[in-house]
């Protein structure tokens, strides 16, 4: 048996048992359901954001025809912890996902936020949530980002998930029209990052995905978000998410060479190794300020800062006379009636900021 392969039963045993152990050692947690610029590497957020822009790649995809009969509804799920940052995000992503959920094609079903606090916090009876518990103490290595493999598994193995399909989403996004099931054919719907690099890291992820189990570019450029997935198919990749991603935490090759999205690398591999493909949908989320116009997409993601002078011009890297980062809210709540942006600044950021405002409007007790 090759090194590849060996590694890889290593991983695979390893998963089992420690999921078991896991389970053994975790109560049922409680359970609530409806039927949820450049990041700082040293940020506890669970986003990511790099300056560039994502490469076009368009799929054929019909779904303007969407019938009663024959929707395929998704259950949309966020993970989160328990701070202001993530919290204020999640109010404002749920408030979203209730005014589009029965829209024209929309095929979305239920929302779970998976809190990976361990505890319930009070925002349970405004938000569907599931507690799930946090890795050991430790195993995280400081990076935070291992909890959300970890609290799917959790969540697929206790929630009782009324739907077939399974949009994993994060806190910064902002739904703006509904959402159709992109998925098709047994293929996953996701959003290609031009920073996941398959090729380029070849000879690092052999050591993850064996040669037998096909050419390195089986492994599609996505992270776990945004995702649409079947959950029998999530159900057999979480748990190798969560091991994948604790082996390669502890690879210091892997570890240096993929920072803050070792966790998306994690999941592409774990879904190669599933043969799970995924159709690579472009028009699925816009990322401000780079992404100019809404188009076609259903998803507004708020990683990068926006900062414009006041005539309406890109101050990207230096602090501008307007901005909008949700940094600057990362221990406070972010006020209500937030100014708009000057004139000339693009349809993504007015629409952005235009979203963020109707929500904290009508958001009761916003700011507690």
């Amino acid at each position: 048996m090759g090194c590849g392969n060996f590694f890889f039963t290593l991983v695979i045993t390893f998963s089992v048992a420690l999921i078991t152990y896991n389970i053994i050692i975790s109560a049922n947690a409680p359970l609530k359901q409806e039927f949820p610029g450049p990041s700082n590497p040293s940020s506890s957020s669970t986003s990511r954001g790099f300056i560039s822009v994502d490469p076009i790649i368009k799929m054929p995809l019909d779904r303007s025809r969407t019938s009663a009969a024959k929707k395929r509804l998704f259950h949309t799920a966020v993970t989160s912890s328990d701070s202001v940052y993530n919290t204020w995000q999640c109010r404002i992503m749920y408030y979203w996902f209730k005014k589009f959920k029965d829209g024209p094609n929309s095929e979305m079903g239920g929302f779970t936020r998976i809190l990976h606090s361990g505890k319930p916090d009070k925002f349970m009876d405004e938000i569907p949530t599931f507690v799930a518990k946090q890795l050991p103490a430790g195993l995280d290595q400081g990076y935070i980002v291992l909890n959300r493999p970890w609290a799917f598994v959790q969540w697929l193995q206790q929630a009782d998930i009324k739907e077939d399909y399974i949009l994993m989403s994060e806190p910064d996004h902002i739904i703006v029209k509904p959402i159709p099931n992109l998925s098709k054919d047994g293929l996953g719907a996701a959003f290609p990052f031009f920073y996941i690099e398959p090729k380029k890291y070849e000879t690092i992820l052999r050591k993850f995905f064996p040669e037998d189990k096909g050419p390195i570019t089986n492994i599609d450029p996505i992270g776990n978000s945004p995702v649409i997935v079947g959950k029998e198919s999530l159900k057999k990749i979480a748990p190798t998410w969560m091991n994948m991603s604790l082996a390669m935490k502890k690879d210091p090759e892997a570890d240096k060479a993929f920072g803050w999205v070792l966790e998306m690398y994690a999941y592409a591999v774990a879904s190669a190794l599933h043969d799970v493909g995924n159709i690579l949908y472009k028009d699925f989320m816009l990322q401000p300020p780079w992404d100019t116009e809404i188009g076609k997409k259903f998803i507004i993601h708020y990683t990068y800062g926006c900062d414009y002078d006041m005539k309406g011009k890109l101050t990207y890297g230096k602090i501008g006379e307007w901005r909008f980062d949700k940094r600057s809210y990362d221990s406070v709540w972010p006020p209500r009636n937030l100014p708009l942006p000057p004139p000339g600044v693009p349809e993504s950021v007015v629409t952005l900021v235009k979203m963020v405002n109707e929500a904290t409007a009508n958001i009761p007790n916003w700011g507690s």
